[in-house]
């Protein structure tokens, strides 16, 4: 049964959500945007009609958000004292104590999401160390890993290219993660190194192996967002598909490699931007997605120089090697932990089935206006 602490704490917690959300400001702003939608003109130019429907949406949902916590925190009050009244049970007030504080948390944790980009989707692309079929293994384990947390927030994952290893698992992986909310923001945390402790499978004598793999994350662009693509920089290979897919894969070359040569606007530097796409048999399709990808990367870089965090991200592509990694996984003995936060858990099988929002938030709370 909780505490009266306890209840205090969620109701000051909740008033105080009021508070530094500025409710009462976002409600007279959601009414005035969702006015505009109402004239006669709105969808003759439908660019910024989506524009502007998506900022309607974007305000409605953290006047749900904080209406769900506030709304919790007030039936736990009322449950709260009809326990003294024998109305209700002791269980069903800690159900609302537990209700109550996961609105109240998953909107505080939100509110730690105040990048422009943080509300976007994500490309996700993982690339196995040097370890050959132990760091390949890995780097499908982790794969995994985030497909599952996405399947469990309510996030669609599509697979835009996949390398398999050479024996096991996989050379390396890009994936797109979209269709739910903050999916940038969220994983832009898991930006770094993986390193995994365990005794190998794939060693005969049974050894204990270190292998490492780099996930990169960057923020998916949408048709509201403008990048420019210079023409004279881009080229198109195309290849035939390995994998599934019948016979078709392997006679039609629907394989798309698109090359981009960047410059980088402070030191002019150039450097070749290589994407693949195999999402599909059409290969139309296919470089219609590879192009929103290099869209994807120039915005992530241009946002990078924006917010001038060039040098932190450089500093996170180091050699994927000791000394780099951002998270350890340490098998046999039980444990994962974060080398930033110094987060952690003895639940390695759950982490590894994607639960990983403990280590999430705990970055959140320690960077939140820190780009990974």
């Amino acid at each position: 049964m909780i505490t009266s602490d306890q209840l205090k704490d969620v109701l000051e917690r909740a008033e105080a959500l009021h508070r530094y959300l500025d409710i009462d400001k976002k409600q007279l702003e959601f009414e005035e945007e969702e006015l505009r939608t109402q004239a006669p003109d709105f969808w003759e130019d439908p660019k910024r009609a989506q524009a502007q429907m998506k900022k309607v949406k974007d305000i409605k949902r953290w006047l749900d958000g904080y209406k769900e916590a506030r709304d919790r925190a007030d039936e736990l009050q009322l449950a709260f004292d009809f326990y003294h009244d024998e109305m209700v049970t002791e269980e069903e007030v800690d159900n609302d104590y537990a209700a109550a504080i996961k609105a109240i948390e998953d909107l505080e944790l939100k509110n730690m999401l105040r990048q422009k980009e943080d509300p976007m989707d994500c490309v996700l692309k993982i690339n196995s160390g040097a370890g050959g079929t132990e760091s390949q293994d890995w780097a499908q384990m982790l794969m995994r890993m985030y497909m599952r947390w996405a399947e469990a927030h309510g996030y669609k994952v599509t697979v835009s290219n996949l390398q398999d290893g050479d024996e096991a698992g996989i050379k390396s992986v890009t994936m797109e993660i979209e269709g739910g909310e903050y999916a940038y923001g969220y994983l832009k945390s898991e930006n770094g190194v993986h390193r995994l402790v365990r005794v190998s499978p794939f060693n005969a004598q049974g050894k204990r192996m270190t292998s490492f793999a780099s996930v990169f994350v960057s923020p998916l662009v949408d048709d509201t967002i403008e990048v420019y693509v210079d023409p004279a920089k881009l080229s198109w290979d195309t290849f035939r598909s390995s994998g599934a897919g019948g016979q078709n894969v392997n006679k039609v070359e629907s394989g798309v490699r698109l090359r981009y040569w960047y410059t980088d606007p402070d030191t002019g530097e150039e450097e070749e931007i290589l994407i693949e796409n195999t999402e599909t048999r059409d290969q139309p399709k296919n470089k219609e997605k590879a192009l929103l990808l290099l869209k994807s990367q120039l915005y992530d870089r241009a946002m990078k120089k924006r917010l001038e965090a060039q040098a932190k991200i450089e500093a996170g592509k180091k050699k994927i090697e000791w000394g780099s990694q951002i998270r350890s996984y340490v098998f046999d003995d039980r444990r994962v932990k974060d080398h930033r936060t110094n987060y952690q858990t003895s639940d390695v099988d759950a982490v590894m089935d994607g639960k990983l929002d403990g280590f999430i938030k705990a970055y959140l709370m320690e960077f939140p206006t820190t780009e990974a």
